[in-house]
């Protein structure tokens, strides 16, 4: 199998899809997605990178064609990726992590270091430093759960709120590249039962990601996986301190800030992917 086909798979009584594509012998890359998005985000890099790699792209649970499940958090994501990753034979991976995609995928890195064969990260957040003032609202609901905080914390669930997860704050002819039917379809799939409880839970669960913060660097300055960075400058969620927290943490990390934004497989698809590509072929040892 080399081009990307969509399959399903029963996990923990709820129904998760999965996008496939490339060669079950090759070395597995698992592509984690963030909000509000689901596999589809990897659609122009799944076919490329078939080509060296088994690529695992699934939709989370509440996201894309994945049911939503009860009591959703990141932890449990991880448990239903981990079992995933299982059924298709995936004993160790590449970990692409972006947005919500770090707070599972760092789940599975600590708890099976051994697993993972390197970290790619784009725009994933793992820092105090990645959040700025426009965390603030969030970071007043996790100390005080109240129902007018949490109004505040989620007022961006909403299709403008949508919307500006792909250009608020973007350079309008880099926003003019991104096409309006992707926030549409991740607010019409949203907009489904079940799928805005999840999305109310999860900005309340992200406190326990952040309380994992020392945890993950611990694992980084222990472990200090084979590491790339794909990162796109204008992100209106994630400060660009980051990027200079994660290469401390990983010296010998291949950082690329590009001129893009939080979703930049949107706008530098190519770039990303031939990136990727010779990134992975490198730790593999392959020419």
């Amino acid at each position: 199998m080399r081009k990307s086909e969509q399959v399903r798979f029963e996990i923990a009584g709820a129904e998760m899809a999965v996008r496939l594509a490339g060669d079950r012998e090759k070395p597995a890359i698992l592509l984690i997605h963030g909000f509000p998005s689901s596999s589809e985000s990897f659609r122009n890099v799944t076919d490329p990178l078939a080509q060296s790699c088994f690529v695992i792209a699934p939709d989370l649970p509440g996201f894309g064609d994945s049911e939503p499940v009860a009591r959703p958090s990141f932890s449990r994501f991880a448990d239903m990726v981990d079992e995933l990753l299982a059924r298709l034979g995936a004993g160790s991976f590449h970990l692409h992590l972006h947005d919500y995609g770090a707070a599972v995928g760092l789940h599975l890195a600590t708890r099976a270091p051994r697993k993972i064969r390197s970290i790619i990260v784009q725009n994933a957040n793992a820092h105090e430093s990645g959040m700025g003032p426009e965390w603030s609202a969030t970071r007043a609901y996790w100390v005080d759960p109240s129902p007018e905080r949490a109004a505040e914390a989620t007022a961006h669930l909403t299709f403008e709120g949508t919307r500006d997860q792909y250009v608020g704050g973007v350079p309008q002819d880099i926003a003019e590249r991104i096409h309006a039917r992707l926030w549409e379809e991740d607010w019409r799939l949203m907009s489904l039962p079940g799928r805005l409880e999840t999305q109310r839970a999860l900005v309340l669960d992200y406190r326990s990601h952040f309380a994992r913060f020392e945890e993950i660097a611990n694992y980084l300055d222990r472990w200090q996986p084979p590491a790339l960075m794909l990162w796109g400058r204008h992100d209106a969620f994630f400060a660009l301190e980051e990027t200079v927290s994660w290469m401390k943490a990983l010296p010998r990390m291949e950082a690329h800030i590009l001129d893009g934004p939080h979703f930049l497989l949107e706008t530098h698809p190519a770039e990303c992917a031939a990136l990727t590509s010779a990134f992975v072929r490198r730790v593999e040892g392959l020419r």
